[in-house]
């Protein structure tokens, strides 16, 4: 899977987990992009990876000529009941230092398309309200808000707005 762009997006391989757990527990640690309180270690993160293949579920990297791997994403089944076996929910890490060159954008799209070859209708993410440029990524993948809970997360000793995004694949 090749986008247009100068970096290269493909399926993750268990050697790509290091990486991507560095990316995460970046996250983990200083950001509200997600709501995880501890870091995650290489076993969680190699079961992850696993559970994702075994399902058929996206688990993608981005990677430069330098074979760094600058960001990542995957999705799985939004709820585990039948009646929501078409809808799948998402997320996407990058490195700190690699934001705003579209890497996002493209690992986005790349799984889009990924999720409705394997059937999926819809796609939902789970976005901090307060990340404007999230925000401003997904309306342009074509996400619309769905609504916002006030005050649905909890991180770094306050509330936090969630939005709920999807797009249909």
């Amino acid at each position: 899977m090749k986008t247009s762009s100068p970096f290269s997006i493909r399926a993750a391989l268990p050697a790509d987990m290091p990486a991507v757990l560095k990316i995460y527990n970046e996250e983990v640690l200083y950001s509200t992009s997600t709501y995880q309180y501890e870091a995650r270690n290489l076993a969680d993160q190699l079961k992850l990876l696993e559970d994702k293949n075994q399902h058929g579920h996206g688990f993608l990297v981005a990677e430069t000529a330098q074979d760094e791997i600058v960001g990542y994403a995957n999705y799985g089944l939004f709820r585990p009941r039948e009646g929501w076996r078409f809808t799948c929910e998402h997320s996407i890490y990058l490195d700190k230092n690699w934001r705003g060159k579209g890497i996002a954008f493209n690992l986005l799209k790349t799984l889009m398309n990924h999720a409705k070859n394997k059937g999926f209708h819809s796609m939902i993410g789970v976005v901090d309200a307060s990340n404007i440029s999230s925000m401003k990524m997904h309306a342009a993948a074509g996400f619309e808000v769905m609504g916002i809970f006030k005050e649905g997360g909890f991180k770094f000793e306050r509330w936090l707005d969630v939005a709920f995004l999807t797009a249909r694949l």
